[in-house]
């Protein structure tokens, strides 16, 4: 085991997200495999909405390709003092699954783990060289950089920042991540490098979700003991009877102290489907980020966007809640969680 190797302290641990931020991350989104002409205008404007809310609490790094982009970008966004720009190129956008995922050392200061990204288990080779942009992110932070060496994407895993780790198994277990580890290996990496102690396993994510089932499309820590949960109501829905599997999951499922969990069932929005016979996009309100004094919440002009934002909301009594029109940005198969990645502050 070399150095860049060597796992974390054991009293070391990834927070949760709502503890304090120095900085959130983003890169500008431009793919037009991703968003086409017909999009990329809308997704842009969701995002001046997202960096703008985001910023009033924290730090916003956004990531450009070139001093071109920068000039652009800027000047659509406006002036704003919280939004730092870092010309580091990239493929696409999708902060959390290629970004580091940072953990808060026992000593004090963070160290940056930098997991490998395979693209979702290999489905779009153009994609993999964001592998290479998260590391320069993981660098830019000027902390300690970690790699486990096996793949992860961030938007697989959940915590409530007291070691219980909530995750799915069409995820972690499929085969085209580490086809070469068991389960109890997987759990080992996490336990090392993220300072896991509790695993909550769920089973299947949505229809739609081309990253084999991520957790922030299906169910959510907002407290130490809090979890918020998708259903479907429509029994005639294929999401219908996989998420009512993980909601009993959730149910029967036991903190890092053995106490049960208060769960939160939240409808899913109704089905959304992609241009051109693309099929079912993942619109789910549990891809929302929480920020250091907002929490942004995915709506799609939805019946149940309303009692989704006050479930959310009712979760975090200290933080105003947004909702952000997201139609345009599950167009590319993800969300505001998908996109984003948070940097913990040094100190709890």
């Amino acid at each position: 085991m070399n150095e860049r190797t060597k796992p974390i302290p054991h009293s070391s641990r990834m927070p949760a997200e709502w503890e304090r931020h120095d900085g959130t991350w983003l890169a500008w989104p431009k793919d037009p495999l991703t968003f086409p002409e017909e999009i990329i205008g809308r997704v842009e404007e969701t995002y001046g909405k997202m960096i703008a809310a985001l910023s009033l609490g924290e730090r916003v790094n956004l990531l450009v390709d070139d001093e071109v982009m920068e000039r652009r970008v800027s000047g659509l966004l406006g002036r704003n003092g919280n939004v730092s720009y870092h010309r580091i190129r990239t493929a696409d956008v999708w902060m959390r699954d290629y970004g580091p995922i940072f953990v808060r050392k026992a000593g004090g200061g963070l160290a940056a783990t930098k997991w490998i990204f395979n693209a979702w288990g290999n489905k779009y080779d153009e994609l993999k060289a964001d592998n290479v942009a998260g590391m320069e992110v993981a660098r830019a932070t000027g902390v300690e950089v970690l790699e486990p060496g096996i793949v992860l994407e961030g938007g697989s895993i959940d915590t409530n920042g007291l070691g219980t780790c909530l995750t799915t198994e069409q995820c972690l277990l499929n085969r085209n991540r580490n086809p070469q580890l068991t389960k109890e290996q997987i759990e080992g990496y996490l336990t090392r490098f993220l300072g896991f102690t509790n695993f909550i396993w769920l089973g299947e994510g949505i229809v739609g979700d081309d990253t084999d089932g991520h957790i922030d499309d299906i169910a959510r820590f907002v407290g130490r003991r809090m979890v918020i949960c998708m259903v479907e109501d429509d029994p005639g829905d294929e999401n219908h009877e996989p998420l009512g599997q993980n909601l009993a999951r959730l149910q029967a499922a036991r903190d890092q102290q053995g106490r049960s969990l208060d769960v939160v069932p939240v409808s899913m929005p109704r089905k959304k489907v992609g241009g051109e016979g693309e099929g079912r996009l993942p619109a789910s309100y549990a891809n929302f980020l929480i920020g250091n004094s907002v929490v942004l919440v995915p709506t799609f002009d939805d019946v149940n966007d309303g009692p989704a934002l006050r479930k959310i909301a009712g979760a975090f009594p200290g933080r105003k809640v947004v909702g952000i029109d997201c139609e345009a940005l599950v167009y590319g198969f993800g969300g505001i969680h998908c996109v984003t990645q948070q940097q913990p502050s040094a100190k709890a």
